[in-house]
């Protein structure tokens, strides 16, 4: 009976472990040209943070009162924190790649036709990513016209196209670029675009 009730509690906790979000590790990236390994671990310690801090948030959530003030605060929080967390996993993921999108893709052909040129849609996508201020820079698909759409999206839960399917992300927060090229936000765009990971943008 005491071994079925601490197999029961280890179960139990599994499942509770199951629940929570776990941080993916993107040590894959290390020793990628153009991104320092002390500012690849930096931001992993910071996507960590999202991780963790959107577990909690919904964790408390589930023992508020739903007449607070105090819970509502809470659940625009979770927009912040979750949206963080991935939004990392989104911009890792299509990091690692050697930036170079085949004219025979069929994402090439649709940036083409919408943009008139590939160099046109970079040159739009890099406008974007030069805006003052915090963000990320969203190559979004509109799922009901299969549109193209480079967005700004201030902090990491205001500006996202209702229903859009992000394809290609990139941080532009400071923290992304910062301790490697100080204010030269532009270098650190060229760096992002030699490592594009092509396969995994047109696989989304």
């Amino acid at each position: 009976m005491r071994r079925m009730l601490l197999l029961c509690g280890v179960c139990f906790i599994s499942l509770l472990s199951a629940a929570q979000y776990q941080p993916k590790d993107y040590s894959n990236l290390l020793g990628m040209n153009g991104f320092g390994d002390d500012l690849l671990k930096m931001h992993f310690q910071l996507y960590q943070g999202y991780v963790k801090n959107t577990n909690l948030l919904l964790d408390t959530l589930k023992e508020m009162d739903t007449s607070t003030y105090a819970f509502t605060a809470l659940k625009r929080r979770l927009g912040w924190e979750m949206d963080g967390m991935r939004l990392h996993e989104l911009y890792f993921e299509n990091l690692g790649g050697k930036g170079v999108l085949d004219s025979k893709f069929s994402l090439y052909q649709k940036i083409v036709a919408e943009f008139g040129s590939y160099d046109a849609w970079k040159k739009d996508f890099i406008a974007v990513g030069l805006t003052r201020g915090i963000g990320w820079v969203i190559m979004y698909q509109d799922p009901q016209s299969g549109k193209l759409i480079n967005m700004w999206i201030n902090e990491h839960d205001v500006g996202h196209l209702a229903g859009g399917k992000p394809l290609l992300v990139m941080d532009v927060f400071e923290h992304a670029y910062i301790t490697q090229y100080g204010l030269a936000k532009q270098q650190y765009i060229d760096a992002f675009f030699q490592n594009i990971n092509w396969d995994v943008v047109t696989k989304r």
